[in-house]
């Protein structure tokens, strides 16, 4: 049924438990992945009177998320290929990183999002808000929620 599927990932525990799980859902379906990582772009600066600002800091800054992204890209990347299921990956900069899940399954022809969950509810769900419910919210592509 499914062909291609994205499967965000941040290197957290729940994401790495998520990634495990869509390598196994992958091979068993004989579909392909695409890790995707949202790299967050730098934050905009204020200036006031006196503000010190380092001309290198955003390339640093960038050079440091670029790195982070392919680190944790390369570990999803080496378990999919242990269990030889064929992935790929991506990154994109985004300061919304709901939209940048959309837009690169949108970019890959994805035909599912399959991505992690907090599980949280009530209040706390509310005000801490969810990139998965986000997704699920504006998402054209289906979307598989593993908790």
């Amino acid at each position: 049924m499914f062909k291609h599927i994205l499967v965000p990932t941040d290197g957290s525990p729940l994401s790495l438990a998520a990634v495990s799980r869509a390598i196994a859902f992958a091979r068993e379906t004989g579909a392909r992945l695409t890790f995707f990582c949202a790299e967050p772009a730098f934050p905009t600066m204020y200036y006031g009177v006196g503000a010190i600002f380092d001309a290198h800091t955003p390339a640093r800054f960038h050079e440091e998320v670029a790195r982070v992204a392919h680190d944790i890209l390369a570990a999803a990347a080496k378990l999919a290929g242990e269990a030889r299921v064929e992935c790929t990956t991506l990154a994109l900069t985004s300061d919304q990183p709901y939209a940048a899940i959309i837009a690169a399954a949108e970019r890959q022809a994805c035909d599912l999002i399959f991505m992690a969950s907090h599980g949280r509810r009530g209040i706390s769900g509310l005000l801490l808000g969810s990139e998965t419910h986000k997704v699920l919210t504006h998402s054209t592509i289906p979307v598989l929620v593993y908790r």
